[in-house]
């Protein structure tokens, strides 16, 4: 089976091919500023053919028809005909409270979608018009389904979610703690447990998903119990432009002193503050150059990073009475050995020890256990697939509905298809 995994925004939209027989990714790509001058698609296959073509792309109809010409292309395809893909998953920002889990596309699932893109609305919107869009290029024959960056963070306690503002703008508005990067968060928890060779609900775990954006999670015998990131991805440690918790106060009183609209804070927050903010770099590699060059501001802003992300971690090992593993994933938890070595020397009190040597080694793609061998807590450097839990979750679904359909059965479906 042979799954189109798609995470589309306003501008791009990302894509995977996933051959599900082996669980390797055949071809993946990306159509870039959608709507706008200079778009352009690129795409490559994994046996290293690559193209990319600057055109057109008026929307996200578009955008798919350039997808799926790219993969059939007598150059770069890896496909013979469309009918080889077997189903689409798609990834959704904001599930609320109405998903905790993957489901099946249908208009019902739209329509709910839809209700809910005031909570997202740079993300839904688009995520919402990738699912139309495919039904007209693939027509309503192809399955589709929708996995929700919000549904594995569902498990946490409503002491965890709720704000402590007046409880009627929960029911009227839901505004509460949803938590973002679920699918990394719900993937690299999984891998770790099966790395130490431990049951996932045996294991307390707090996964730091540390890139671009930031999230921590605490995963408790196999459920989140809390989580970084609030009611937008803004919320929890510094980012890379996203300024993160802070005190609600700075917001009115820049808004009041420099006389800045909602629109203008908002920008300031989420794309001139964070590391960016601090250092005046945007791009880890600069902030490395810049602190190796003995930039003060530079060298303040991983100071910031690892310290933040050593005080969440502090505070879930709290919250679950104990931990046993820390694991480190995304663009930076990856492949940034100064903050993981950063963020764990403060948390000896706990028991963790890092090995120095493993720590730089484990980069662009290795992955396992950086800490030694005396560690009271485990921690591992893991990489994130995201993908393979869009495309995992969109199979079982699809197997399911075929399996529920099949003429000699009398099989009900299940509430997640």
């Amino acid at each position: 089976m042979k799954i189109l995994v798609i995470n589309a925004g306003s501008s791009s939209m990302k894509y995977q091919l996933i051959d599900m027989d082996d669980e390797k990714w055949q071809a993946k790509g990306i159509c870039d500023r959608i709507g706008m001058d200079g778009a352009f698609i690129r795409h490559q296959t994994a046996d290293g053919r690559s193209k990319k073509i600057v055109t057109q792309i008026k929307n996200h109809v578009d955008a798919f028809k350039l997808v799926t010409k790219a993969l059939l292309d007598k150059e770069v395809g890896v496909i013979s005909k469309l009918s080889d893909i077997s189903a689409i998953g798609h990834r959704i920002v904001q599930g609320g409270s109405i998903f905790n889990k993957s489901v099946l596309v249908n208009d019902e699932v739209i329509k709910q979608i839809k209700k809910l893109i005031p909570l997202a609305p740079l993300h839904n919107g688009p995520e919402v018009d990738a699912i139309l869009a495919c039904q007209e290029v693939f027509g309503k024959s192809v399955p589709q389904c929708v996995v929700f960056d919000t549904s594995f963070h569902s498990t946490m306690p409503p002491k965890a979610y709720l704000y402590p503002i007046p409880y009627k703008y929960y029911e009227k508005y839901k505004i509460r703690r949803y938590g973002f990067h679920g699918t990394s968060h719900r993937y690299v928890s999984h891998h770790c447990a099966h790395l130490m060779h431990q049951p996932l609900e045996d294991i307390k775990m707090v996964t730091c998903h540390i890139g671009n954006g930031s999230s921590i999670a605490a995963v408790k015998n196999g459920k989140v119990v809390d989580t970084s990131m609030g009611l937008t991805p803004l919320d929890g440690i510094m980012m890379g432009t996203r300024s993160g918790t802070l005190d609600p106060s700075i917001v009115t009183f820049l808004m009041e002193k420099e006389k800045l609209t909602p629109k203008e804070m908002n920008d300031i927050l989420n794309k001139e503050s964070g590391v960016l903010g601090v250092s005046g770099y945007s791009d880890d590699r600069d902030v490395t150059k810049a602190e190796i060059e003995g930039d003060p501001r530079a060298v303040l802003a991983h100071e910031m990073q690892s310290y933040q992300i050593a005080k969440f971690i502090g505070a879930y090992a709290a919250a679950m009475n104990g931990i046993d593993c820390i694991a480190f994933c995304a663009g930076l938890g990856e492949n940034q050995p100064i903050i993981r070595y950063g963020a764990c020397r403060y948390l000896g009190f706990l028991g963790v020890k890092i090995d120095p040597i493993l720590n730089d080694e484990y980069i662009h793609g290795k992955e396992g256990k950086i800490s030694t061998f005396d560690s009271h807590v485990a921690v591992y450097v893991i990489n994130t697939n995201e993908e393979l839990v869009i495309a995992r979750d969109t199979k079982s679904i699809v197997e399911k509905l075929q399996y529920a359909s099949a003429p000699d059965k009398t099989y009900i479906v299940p509430e997640d298809v």
